[in-house]
Formats: C-alpha cells, sequence, structure tokens
C-alpha cells in the first residue's frame, strides 16, 4: 500500500534547498526519493554549459498507455534577497502560514501534486511530471530540453498542467488557459561623442532616440479580444555611453518589452520597431530577443475537468484568464492543450514568501480529482 505524503512537510524539503537557477542544490534528490516509493520511473538528466547551465531535468512516468496527463513544473528559484523573517531556505510555519523562497513559485505546487499522486494510485493510462531546473532563468536548457527527450522517445501527453502559481483572491479562483507573449528590444543610436561646449563638433545621440521613444509611445497596437488583454508596450530602462556632465555620449540605448496577444507574432513586432526606429533616426540598431509567443487553449475536456475539480473542492468557478507574465506553456502548447493552475500568487518572488498550509493540501485535493478525471477514460 502506497504511503500518504503531507504536501506541506514535502513543500518544506524542498524549499530547504536553494536551488536558486540553474543551481540544483540537491533539491531533484528531495524529489525523487518522494516519487520513487509511489512507483514511478525517474529520469533525470542535465543539459547546457555554463553561464546559463548545466541545468538539472526530471521527466518521471507512472503507467502505461493512453490517456497520457503529464504535470509540469519547476523547482528552481529566484534569488531570496535580503531584509526576510528569516532565512529564507530554513522552511518555517507560523499561523498556519508556510515561509520559504519558492514555496509558492513553484515547490508547493509540486509537492501538492506529488502528494495527488500518492493519493491516487489505482489508475490506468499514464501519468507523468516533467519538472526542470530553469523556469526562472533563460529557459534554454529546461522545458526545451525536455520536450527534446520526450520526442526521442515518442512519448507525448495528452494534456499539461503547469503548477504555477496562478490564484489570486483566493485558491482556485483563476486559472490560466493561455499567455500573451513576450519579446524585449534593445534600440542603440549612434552619434559622435563630443564636448558640451563645442556641439558643432559632436552629433548628440539622446534627442534621436527621445524621438524613437515618442513614436513607440504612440503606437497603438491592438484593443485586446476576447481571450487576451490588450497588448502593450513599455520602455524598462534608458542608457548612455557616458556619465560625466560635460561630454554629449557617443551613444544612447533604450531597452523595450512588448507583452502581446495573438493577434501579433514576435518577429512581426521586431520589424514594425525596427521600421519606426529607422524611419526617425537612420542608422539606428535594434537587437531583440522573443522570450515566447502567446498562446491559448481553446476551450475543450482539460478546462472543464479542471474547473470542475476546483468546484468540487472549494465551490467557486475559477475564471479563465490570460493575464500576467508567461510560463513554460509557451513550449508545451506544442505537445498538446495546457492549462497553470496553482496556489495563490501574492508573494511570489517577494521577501517572506509564503503560503497557506491549508492551501498546499487543498491543492493536493484538486490535483487528484483532475488526476481521476484525465485518467477515467481509460478505466
Amino acid at each position: 500500500m502506497t504511503r500518504a505524503i503531507d504536501p506541506v512537510d514535502l513543500a518544506a524539503r524542498l524549499i530547504a534547498c536553494p536551488s536558486i537557477t540553474p543551481h540544483s542544490a540537491g533539491v531533484f534528490d528531495v524529489l525523487e526519493e518522494a516519487l520513487t516509493p509511489l512507483g514511478f520511473t525517474v529520469h533525470r538528466f542535465v543539459s547546457g554549459t555554463p553561464p546559463e547551465g548545466p541545468v538539472e531535468n526530471m521527466v518521471a512516468i507512472r503507467g502505461r498507455g493512453a490517456p497520457h496527463f503529464a504535470f509540469a513544473g519547476h523547482l528552481d528559484v529566484v534569488p531570496p534577497g535580503n531584509g526576510w523573517r528569516g532565512d529564507p531556505f530554513e522552511p518555517e510555519i507560523a499561523d498556519g502560514v508556510l515561509y520559504g523562497r519558492g514555496v509558492v513559485d513553484m515547490k508547493g505546487g509540486v509537492a501538492a501534486f506529488v502528494a495527488a499522486c500518492a493519493a491516487v494510485t489505482d489508475h490506468k493510462g499514464t501519468v507523468s511530471l516533467l519538472i526542470t531546473g530553469d523556469e526562472e532563468g533563460p529557459a534554454v536548457y529546461g522545458t526545451k530540453a525536455i520536450m527534446a527527450w520526450l520526442e526521442e522517445r515518442a512519448i507525448r501527453p495528452d494534456m499539461i498542467v503547469i503548477g504555477e502559481p496562478t490564484s489570486e483572491n483566493r485558491l482556485g479562483d483563476v486559472v490560466k488557459v493561455g499567455r500573451r507573449g513576450t519579446v524585449n528590444m534593445w534600440i542603440t543610436v549612434p552619434g559622435i561623442q563630443g564636448h558640451v561646449a563645442y556641439p558643432q563638433h559632436a552629433d548628440n545621440p539622446v534627442p534621436k532616440l527621445a524621438r524613437i521613444i515618442a513614436a513607440l509611445d504612440a503606437l497603438h497596437l491592438d484593443d485586446g479580444t476576447d481571450s487576451f488583454q490588450a497588448s502593450n508596450l513599455e520602455i524598462t530602462a534608458l542608457d548612455t555611453a557616458s556619465r560625466a556632465t560635460n561630454i554629449i555620449p557617443g551613444s544612447a540605448t533604450a531597452q523595450l518589452n512588448i507583452r502581446f496577444n495573438n493577434l501579433h507574432r514576435g518577429e512581426d513586432l521586431i520589424a514594425r520597431v525596427r521600421q519606426i526606429a529607422e524611419q526617425v533616426a537612420p542608422g539606428a540598431i535594434v537587437e531583440a530577443k522573443i522570450s515566447g509567443e502567446s498562446f491559448l487553449t481553446p476551450p475543450g475536456p482539460l478546462h472543464t475537468l479542471v474547473s470542475e475539480a476546483i468546484r468540487a473542492e472549494t465551490g467557486i468557478k475559477p475564471t479563465l484568464s490570460t493575464s500576467g507574465g508567461t510560463s513554460d506553456g509557451r513550449f508545451l502548447i506544442a505537445l498538446c492543450p495546457v492549462i497553470d493552475f496553482g496556489l495563490p500568487n501574492a508573494t511570489m518572488h517577494k521577501l517572506d514568501e509564503a503560503a497557506a498550509v491549508d492551501d498546499i493540501r487543498a491543492l493536493a485535493r484538486i490535483y487528484a480529482r483532475i488526476i481521476e478525471a484525465a485518467l477515467a477514460s481509460a478505466a
């Protein structure tokens, strides 16, 4: 008989591993120790090289055949920063709340799913965990490497739930059925450095860059769709080649980010910004990096079983949203329908990150309901 797992205890043991991207710090050992007694075959592999790697990843599989339900998540965390109530990697429970870096994003969610797998053992079909150590970082050697591993072995899930913290005011009030795309760009306007007292011998790039910024600020991308809010462009940083007060800089750079809905593709937005920059300041250089395209899981069985599991446990009907940041769903959507659902997200990435122990345990029960419903057709 499979032993029960307390997700709060497991979450605490995961938190105790300081797994700041891309370092695993033993966290995958803790997870493997929890999964092996549950009948999972655990595959661990390392991808990448410094500085973005090496990154540890895990695929754990139990059962065989269809349907194949997968849980995706990550065990890496962002740096804790200074000013915590205690050591961010020494989990503490106080007044029914578990504190520690990563409890919300998303070690608590991973622990809840493992506990759900311990509760649901008599099933047909396949259940798996796709766990990376590179979600908070460049995401180069994480989920993409897992997908390549799956493809090499002809393994393909039928549906995936990602345990990102999507709830807002209470557990289960929001699930994410899609995410906006994101692209970062850097616009550099070259000039000629010179003394501020002799501007005739220089070429100041700052006014040119300011005109580009004004043109981009006036750019109207769209009004949103039935599924997505309007796309938005934000200037995120400005820099010049000089800090001296009496030098006209030789170059000026603006950094920007666009969060875009499914009316756009990243490459098209890059081309549009390049066109504007060249029109306003010929010779301006635009560099860009697409972090992910927008994606949407249309209404279907995955929507229904997740919503019904939440309603059965909490009594509420979740809002199906595409707001907020992106997730590794931007990659996994190439495999099958994907939905993000997890703990309340108010403290993720903050000092004193925390989750109610009751929420962690309730999330495990919801995940158990989802597993049962997802694999019911194989019975």
